[in-house]
């Protein structure tokens, strides 16, 4: 597994920070801990500002 970060694409606020398979993934393990059932289920809202999944190289 690689480091996953899944930031705003518009402000650059960090949403999550963690282990996962991939970029599908890490999305998925952000929604969830945000109280999403699923990425799926991430409001319309913060899906139009954008989200940006980037592998950290450490």
């Amino acid at each position: 597994m690689r480091v996953f970060q899944v930031r705003q694409a518009t402000t650059g606020s960090i949403l999550w920070t963690g282990a996962a398979a991939g970029d599908a993934s890490a999305l998925e393990a952000m929604a969830h801990e945000a109280g999403y059932l699923d990425a799926a289920h991430i409001p319309q809202a913060i899906l139009d500002r954008g989200l940006k999944v980037e592998v950290l190289n450490l």
